[in-house]
C-alpha cells in the first residue's frame, strides 16, 4: 500500500482493501474452553499493519462470540509480542491527514474502531484474557495487553513506554491505564523518560501479575486459563463486570452493584455443588 494510495482512500476502501488480504496474520488454536489467539507477522515484530489490526480485530470478535470459549490467551509468535502501530501506515496516516479525501475522519476511524475496537472486545468482553507477553510490548500494543484481565510476562518481554519519542501521547487506554496503576508523577515519569521497562522491573512496579521463564509462558497461561475454568463460569464473568465497573464508582453505587448480583450467584447448580463439597472438606477434618 503506497503512500500515494493511502491519501487516495477512504476508511472503507482501507476495510475492503483489509479484506481482500489473503495471507493470515492472526491464528487462532482452541482447546475446549481456551482459545489462543496469536499475531504471527515476526519480520515487523507483530507490529499492527491495517491487515493484521483487521485480522487481529476479526478473531477475537469470532472467539468473544463463541459460547463454549471462556478464556482467551493474547499472545505473539517470537521475538516482539506487538511492536504497536506500524511505523509504515503511521507515514501514510499522516500523509492521509494533510492530503487524504477525508483529512482526520480515516484516521479518526479507524483508531477508534480498529485500535479501540480491539481495546473494548477486550476489556468489555465477559470472556477473561490473558495477555502473554512474549517479547517487547510497545505502543498499542501495549494498550491491548493492558486491556486484558490478567498479563503473564516472560523473562524476556520489556513493556515499550516510547510515546515520546515519536511525538505521540500514551493512546488507546494506555493514560488511564498507567495513572491508576502508578499515580500521575510516576506515570509522567515514564512517559518523558520512554522507559523500556524490563519484565522485573514492571512486576515490581505492579503492570503484570507474574514473571515466568520463556519457554514456559504457554504452559503457564494455560494453567492460569485452567484455574479459571475450573470456577464456575457465572462467576467470573460478573466479578470482571463489576471489577471494571467500580474502580470508577462511589463505594455507595459500588455496593447497590454488588447487592443486586449477589443473589443471581445463589441460584446455579453449581453454587450449591460447591457449598456442599465445602460442608464435606470441612467435616473432613
Amino acid at each position: 500500500m503506497t503512500t500515494n494510495l493511502m491519501t487516495e482512500m477512504t476508511y472503507a476502501d482501507l476495510i475492503r482493501a483489509c479484506r481482500a488480504q489473503t495471507r493470515q496474520y492472526v491464528e487462532v488454536s482452541t482447546e475446549g474452553p481456551i482459545a489462543t489467539v496469536t499475531l504471527n507477522n515476526p519480520e515487523r515484530l507483530n507490529s499492527l499493519t491495517p491487515v493484521l489490526c483487521y485480522q487481529l480485530q476479526q478473531a477475537l470478535r469470532s472467539v468473544v462470540e463463541t459460547p463454549d470459549v471462556r478464556v482467551i490467551v493474547l499472545t505473539g509468535t517470537d521475538p516482539a509480542f506487538c511492536a504497536g502501530g506500524d511505523l509504515d501506515f503511521i507515514l501514510m496516516a499522516e500523509d492521509s491527514l494533510r492530503h487524504g479525501n477525508e483529512g482526520a475522519v480515516t484516521v479518526w476511524r479507524w483508531i477508534r474502531r480498529q485500535f479501540g475496537g480491539v481495546a473494548r472486545l477486550l476489556a468489555q468482553s465477559d470472556k477473561y484474557i490473558i495477555a502473554a507477553l512474549n517479547g517487547p510490548a510497545a505502543g498499542v500494543g501495549l494498550s491491548f495487553a493492558f486491556a486484558s484481565d490478567y498479563l503473564l510476562a516472560s523473562e524476556r518481554a520489556r513493556l515499550v513506554l516510547a510515546f515520546a519519542a515519536i511525538g505521540l501521547v500514551p493512546e488507546v487506554g494506555c493514560n488511564w491505564q498507567l495513572t491508576r496503576r502508578l499515580g500521575y508523577q510516576k506515570a509522567m515519569e515514564l512517559f518523558i523518560a520512554g522507559e523500556r521497562l524490563s519484565a522485573e522491573r514492571s512486576l515490581e512496579l505492579g503492570l503484570v501479575n507474574r514473571v515466568v521463564p520463556h519457554d514456559r509462558l504457554l504452559d503457564e497461561a494455560q494453567a492460569w486459563a485452567n484455574r479459571v475454568c475450573a470456577l464456575p463460569a457465572n462467576v467470573v464473568e460478573m466479578a470482571k463486570v463489576q471489577m471494571r465497573k467500580v474502580v470508577d464508582m462511589p463505594w455507595d453505587q459500588a455496593i447497590v452493584m454488588e447487592e443486586f448480583a449477589e443473589p443471581i450467584c445463589f441460584t446455579p447448580q453449581s453454587h450449591r455443588d460447591a457449598v456442599r463439597a465445602m460442608q464435606a472438606a470441612i467435616r473432613q477434618r
